[in-house]
């Protein structure tokens, strides 16, 4: 144990986690972040990549949500501009549903509440002749096509963390909390390295627990309280499929059982299909998609889909659990997905501020509310500043990307447009950080397939706490797609070699 004293230690690196590391060590305080696995490992890789204002809450009266998420829309989009960008959706009215002046006043009330600036307003689509009719059934003539946003979720939560570190704080991988105890004003809490064994002993002044899915674990079980039930557990999974159609707009489907799924372009070659939204008790470490979802999203989409969408056209999927605040909600999908900010101690015990529920779109702000809870205990210092703040790569103006994109091929010209682009989309200003004076594609190293490079992962080794395989091809990249079982073998082979903890 060093002498040093943290004033706050977050438990949990994901997306919340990460936001909150980084805007208290932005404000002048000092910062020990410990995730027990990756980065983004768990709920904040496992979403629809989605920065929205969650059109579907407002049927559920969520308004100040949906206000919230709206207006952050654009701030993360100016923030990230790499790894953000506006995308339209067509939402094809489909009869017996809900009525179209019902989706005519929420598509009014999602243009004007939520300060709108950059994004394109909602208009209607004649399905017959706009080209978003093509892949769908012929008996949807009518749709609504309104603006929202997609994110590279994984990355947003490296990016957080890879700043809030640049500014001072500790983020540690690997390293699972084992205990935290108040002891003389403090608190003292044992972290293992999960490679190595190796433990040590952290002071703070205040613990923050944003550790998702496992909030409840960590109250019952490192900090030894009991009888602990703050959130619901609702999984939710997705499908991959070969591309369904060569729009660049997405689609939102309303099915019969009043729930919604989206199906989304992603990563150039592929269709995003989801998501679910049902109960779960099994193990968090275990978290899989179900026979029944992959029915379930087949038989959803397909009811849309000129052709069929069948298991044999999946080629990845992905299930996360969502740790939403336990409201009551009679059924998973009417579970609010508002954040609830918990605070316990102070006046001479040591404070612990718990993160319950939270979507990706409003983490900003959830870390912002938690830094006024943080101010209440150890008193003030910085302003809020992460609206105005880049991100990591994120530089330049947020319609500037394919500027941005032919900076990097001037620049680079050995790099085919593909791969400038993709650069560009996943490190923004920093590419060149990883190109650096490279004059060739042979400079860059091995190629492991999918155009990833030898210079790529160890960029993400020394920059973005990447460790294994799996972290650089499901996580920083998605590059699993694109690579085979005998490349990603030999990528793991590679890196068991230059990363030997991670073996």
């Amino acid at each position: 144990m060093s002498g040093v004293v943290h004033d706050i230690f977050v438990i949990g690196g994901g997306i919340n986690g990460c936001g909150i590391a980084r805007d208290a060590v932005g404000r002048g305080y000092s910062v020990y972040l410990a995730e027990m696995n990756d980065l983004a490992s768990g709920t904040s890789s496992g979403s629809t990549k989605l920065i929205h204002g969650g059109l579907r809450y407002l049927e559920y009266y969520e308004f100040r949500l949906v206000r919230e998420a709206l207006m952050e829309r654009e701030v993360l989009w100016k923030m990230a501009p790499h790894i953000i960008r506006p995308m339209r959706f067509v939402l094809p009215y489909a009869k017996g549903i809900r009525p179209a002046w019902m989706i005519r006043l929420g598509l009014f009330l999602y243009d004007h509440i939520g300060g709108r600036k950059l994004l394109p307003a909602t208009r209607t689509l004649d399905m017959r002749t706009d080209p978003a009719g093509k892949p769908l059934k012929p008996l949807f003539s009518k749709a609504f096509e309104y603006s929202d946003g997609w994110v590279n979720d994984a990355r947003l939560v490296v990016l957080n963390a890879r700043d809030a570190a640049d500014r001072g704080a500790t983020i540690r991988t690997r390293a699972k909390v084992t205990s935290a105890r108040r002891d003389g004003g403090l608190w003292r809490v044992t972290v293992a390295d999960t490679r190595s064994g190796a433990t040590e002993e952290v002071r703070a002044k205040l613990l923050v627990n944003a550790a998702g899915p496992w909030v409840d674990n960590v109250l019952s079980g490192s900090v030894g309280q009991n009888d602990v039930h703050n959130v619901r557990l609702v999984q939710g999974s997705h499908i991959v499929v070969r591309k369904k159609f060569s729009d660049l707009r997405a689609y939102f489907f309303q099915n019969r059982d009043g729930r919604i799924i989206f199906s989304i372009p992603y990563e150039d070659d592929f269709t995003l299909i989801g998501t679910t939204d049902q109960d779960y008790q099994g193990d968090l470490a275990k978290v899989a998609i179900t026979d029944k979802e992959i029915d379930y999203l087949c038989a959803a989409a397909s009811e849309y889909f000129a052709e069929p969408v069948r298991r044999e056209d999946i080629v990845w999927t992905y299930s996360a659990v969502r740790p939403l605040y336990d409201d009551g909600a009679s059924k998973a999908q009417e579970a609010t997905r508002d954040y609830v900010l918990k605070a316990e101690g102070g006046h001479g015990e040591p404070p612990l501020v718990n993160a319950f529920g939270g979507k990706i779109t409003t983490y900003r702000r959830l870390a912002e509310s938690m830094l006024e809870k943080i101010e209440h205990f150890l008193g003030k210092k910085g302003r809020p500043w992460t609206a105005g703040a880049p991100l990591p790569g994120g530089d330049f103006p947020a319609t500037g990307f394919d500027a941005q994109v032919a900076a990097l091929s001037r620049d680079y010209p050995f790099l085919d447009a593909r791969l400038a682009r993709r650069l560009t989309r996943l490190y923004g200003t920093r590419a060149k950080v990883l190109l650096g004076d490279a004059r060739s594609l042979a400079d860059l190293g091995r190629d492991f397939g999918g155009d990833l490079t030898e210079a790529e992962v160890r960029y993400l080794i020394g920059h973005e706490w990447a460790q294994t395989a799996d972290d650089v091809l499901w996580r920083r990249t998605k590059r699993g797609l694109h690579m085979d079982a005998t490349q990603t073998a030999a990528l793991d082979a590679w890196m068991r070699a230059e990363v030997p903890t991670a073996a």
